[in-house]
């Protein structure tokens, strides 16, 4: 039990001692409220570590654990003396605080968390923020503070696509690490796609056999021009795996939320169990409920990126199998919520189906759009049957919205405030507000291959910062339907665990912070140039990969004039900047960056800043270029 979330400490928890001094302690996401005191309080080998509740138990073999990576021996005793050095795990009086509320209390004799469930938990991540990184031989101070602690939504996610390219059961449970420590809740596993089944159905073994294996995988960009690598890709986790999960994040108050796409996004089922398609190939044998109406080929789990024409068809077989999934996946999942999908599906071959045009006539539907709607409240019946509610894409607004749903906005914000206008829970995720982390991070030539390119879809963690999830259009009564907020990681150019973590760190900062912190708590500047340096620098540590941030002061694009003084800051601590004026790339071999830069630019010429940032465990930032202009001819920054 004591390694329960050790894993998690060791590579997440620490924080530098001098972020004690920060205005928010250091810690990502900021609290509602930090009251500073005077003196500290000093841990030395009398501490003991006082919990009497048997349900606070992992908690405080967790903190021991951590204590023990500072060279601190700390006993956990069930009782102390008014004199003895202490510090406590308490929930008493944790009833009278928020849902998932906290408090912290240091003075030079007792440490107090304080906080039931979650909230003690959270209080366990924000305490270890505290501590310093480093292990120390004798006594370690911790200044005297209040922090008093909630959320500002209820629902903080992050999303995990497998489907395109799938990852394994230890990085799984890194990435839920990651959330635990910033204090996000909801893990939105998105376990089917075009181009594979990744969760294992008992009742239709040929999901799996047949649906989580590929054939190929697109070269390159899409559409691409080179063609499939012709390697068989496949991969998907069994029900036992996928209890694991669920019991690993319940451990860490974080809920899994499946989600099993439809009636899009269905290629891989289709390729198993070809019956649930508008056109079944003509050598499948036709089961009672599953119409044919003319010849389609080539079923297979699709090799490429995009959107595809074949979806399911809205057959009594259909509702009966996926009634059958979903039965075996809400036995795995506890979740309240259970995520359809509902996106991107299109009506080509419901248009042309004399089957679905003869159900629109008998439902007295108007169009394939009403269809959908049709579909999707089927769904919804069912599971609401078993207790359950289910989330879509905005796109189940289309047609009508199914009468219990909750909308996850994604293409921008119109769907979620339609949605909460019409009285609906909504989850705010919207790509064009730099919640789609699988956008690049910057124009530089240096980004990988991302999804967003020639200028489109970046998205870098102060895009994300400066985002509100509560649309100023709606009133109050409104505003109180916006549940939560949420970014996503879609994997169609993210091959490893190793791009996962480029891609995520350090945005999920920002994710954390506009999905806890107060809005009037909020502020940029303490957080990319204070806290944000801190917990990069411990990553950097750690063997995680992550973006690097560009210079702090470095002007974007084209700056005019003859004479400039450039200032520069490191966004890492004990990082450095090496930059260049002679046109060539930095490098460790280039100039240092040391002292504020005095440029002058001769009438009629023009220089180029270019600089690159260097961590101390070898981690490149890309190259940032500035162009200094004086009079030149105009020229167009990358």
């Amino acid at each position: 039990m004591k390694k329960l979330f050790l894993s998690a400490v060791t590579a997440f928890f620490m924080v530098s001692a001098y972020a004690q001094t920060d205005v928010n302690m250091g810690i990502i996401p900021a609290p509602v409220s930090v009251q500073k005191g005077s003196g500290s309080f000093v841990f030395d080998k009398s501490v003991v570590l006082l919990s009497n509740n048997p349900k606070n138990a992992k908690i405080a073999e967790t903190l021991q654990s951590f204590a023990a990576t500072k060279g601190l021996n700390l006993k956990i005793v069930k009782t102390a003396t008014a004199t003895q050095k202490v510090i406590e795990l308490t929930s008493v009086g944790a009833n009278q605080l928020p849902d998932e509320g906290y408090q912290i209390k240091i003075t030079s004799n007792r440490i107090k968390l304080m906080g039931k469930d979650a909230g003690l938990f959270y209080a366990l991540q924000s305490f270890m923020q505290l501590m310093p990184d480093k292990k120390h031989v004798g006594a370690i101070s911790v200044s005297n503070v209040e922090i008093n602690d909630y959320p500002r939504f209820s629902y903080r996610g992050l999303h995990l696509d497998v489907g395109r390219h799938f990852f394994p059961l230890s990085f799984i449970k890194k990435y839920i690490d990651v959330m635990a420590t910033y204090k996000l809740n909801n893990f939105h596993w998105h376990l089917t796609e075009d181009q594979g089944w990744r969760i294992e159905i008992k009742k239709y073994p040929k999901l799996t056999e047949i649906g989580s294996s590929r054939n190929g995988t697109i070269i390159g960009v899409f559409p691409g021009s080179g063609g499939t690598d012709n390697e068989v890709y496949k991969g998907y986790y069994t029900q036992a795996e996928a209890k694991e999960i669920v019991a690993y994040a319940a451990a860490r108050y974080i809920n899994v939320i499946p989600e099993i796409e439809m009636p899009g996004h269905g290629s891989a089922a289709i390729a198993a169990y070809p019956q649930l398609s508008s056109f079944p190939d003509r050598d499948t044998p036709i089961k009672e409920g599953a119409p044919w109406s003319g010849p389609r080929t080539g079923k297979q789990v699709q090799q490429t990126w995009g959107v595809f024409d074949d979806i399911f068809v809205p057959s009594e077989y259909t509702f009966e199998f996926l009634q059958n999934v979903l039965d075996e996946v809400i036995a795995i999942f506890p979740s309240k919520y259970i995520h359809i999908g509902g996106d991107e599906a299109p009506k080509k071959y419901w248009k042309e189906s004399e089957f679905c045009q003869q159900l629109i006539k008998e439902k007295g539907l108007k169009d394939e759009h009403e269809l959908q709607s049709y579909f999707i409240q089927r769904i919804e019946k069912y599971l609401n049957g078993k207790g359950r509610s289910i989330i879509g894409w905005d796109e189940i607004l289309e047609g009508g919205l199914a009468p219990n749903a909750t909308v996850m906005s994604w293409r921008g914000e119109k769907g979620g405030i339609e949605a909460a206008k019409q009285s609906h829970d909504v989850l705010m995720t919207p790509s064009t507000n730099g919640l789609y982390f699988d956008h690049k991070q910057s124009l530089a030539e240096d980004e990988p291959l991302t999804i967003g390119r020639n200028g489109k879809g970046v998205s870098n963690f102060t895009k994300v910062y400066n985002y509100n999830p509560v649309p100023d259009v709606l009133n109050e009564e409104q505003k109180k339907y916006i549940k939560g907020v949420q970014a996503n990681l879609w994997t169609e150019y993210i091959e490893t665990p190793s791009k996962v973590e480029y891609m995520i760190f350090p945005r999920v900062f920002a994710l954390s912070e506009i999905a806890w912190t107060p809005l009037a708590k909020k502020d940029l500047k303490n957080f990319s140039e204070e806290r944000l340096s801190l917990h990069l620098a411990r990553l950097d540590k750690t063997g995680t990969n992550f973006w690097v941030p560009l210079p702090i002061g470095q002007p974007e694009g084209e700056v005019k004039g003859e004479d400039h003084v450039i200032t520069l800051k490191t966004p890492i601590t004990g990082a450095k900047i090496f930059y260049t004026l002679d046109g060539f790339r930095p490098s460790e071999n280039a100039a240092e960056y040391t002292a504020p830069l005095k440029i002058n630019v001769p009438q009629g010429k023009k220089k180029v800043l270019k600089t690159i940032v260097i961590t101390p465990s070898g981690k490149r930032s890309v190259v940032a270029e500035t162009v200094l202009n004086n009079g030149a001819a105009e020229v167009k920054v990358k």
